[in-house]
């Protein structure tokens, strides 16, 4: 669980990112949760943006997350947008997890 600092710190670095995923008609898939996973693993900071023609909500989306890997932390939902958190399993990836390890002590 994250403690406010670190959201604070998660948040402030999605500001300036661009989401790296789009969630659309077709709705959560599998498929689309692995080309998430692959992604969190490598980049530990993920931005999610609904469209307008999705009949998905983001608190359904952050369900959908969290039920199929319990790792996945929540960093904001904001409007249509969701920004998730995991730090990553390989030593060579974990950037953001190292200083919010940090934050959290």
């Amino acid at each position: 669980m994250l403690t406010g600092k670190q959201k604070h710190y998660l948040r402030g670095l999605a500001q300036t990112t661009k989401p790296l995923f789009q969630l659309g008609k077709n709705g959560l898939s599998e498929a689309y949760f692995e080309q998430i996973e692959e992604a969190i693993e490598k980049r530990e900071l993920v931005k999610i943006n609904l469209l307008q023609t999705t009949e998905v909500t983001v608190d359904e989306l952050a369900n959908f997350l969290k039920q199929h890997d319990n790792r996945i932390e929540i960093a904001q939902k904001i409007g249509r947008t969701l920004v998730i958190y995991k730090a990553s399993r390989k030593e060579k990836y974990q950037k953001i997890s190292t200083i919010v390890t940090k934050l959290g002590r």
